[in-house]
């Protein structure tokens, strides 16, 4: 299967070199409810050389407080694509609601639930974590043993 995406003009695209939708975790931390104008993001961890994007792309800088991101959006409609963080070096995170088939996607994890709005009820049995998790939680909670 090939998995592509990109942003809501279509100058930018891109192709996830994975057999699968990669799994997909929803962040309810106050940035990324501001950055995406909603509840939470979507987010999809990926290793940085998994990614191939097509069409100009500006970037943004975050020194934020426990990290450093660089934020990649489409030149034109600035549509938030990935970005990289110092906390998780040679990877990056996909924001997941730019992917072709958005609708397969059912998050495996959820983080920073402490700032979670209160009308949205999570599905049970599914990690969840306070604020952010240690790496190796994470990574079991994602598949990545």
């Amino acid at each position: 299967m090939k998995i592509t995406g990109g942003c809501h003009c279509g100058a930018v695209s891109y192709v996830v070199a994975t057999e699968n939708l990669p799994p997909t975790y929803a962040c309810h931390c106050l940035d990324c409810q501001t950055t995406s104008s909603s509840a939470f993001g979507l987010h999809a961890l990926l290793p940085v050389d998994a990614l191939q994007v097509s069409g100009a792309l500006s970037d943004y800088h975050d020194a934020g407080a426990s990290h450093a991101s660089r934020q990649w959006r489409c030149a034109r409609c600035h549509t938030r694509i990935y970005n990289t963080t110092s906390a998780a070096p040679g990877m990056l995170v996909l924001r997941a609601g730019t992917l072709q088939n958005s609708a397969a996607i059912e998050p495996v994890a959820h983080i920073w639930v402490k700032r979670k709005q209160p009308w949205l009820q999570l599905a049970e049995g599914i990690p969840s974590w306070p604020e952010s998790p240690t790496a190796e939680a994470f990574a079991q909670a994602l598949g990545k043993q």
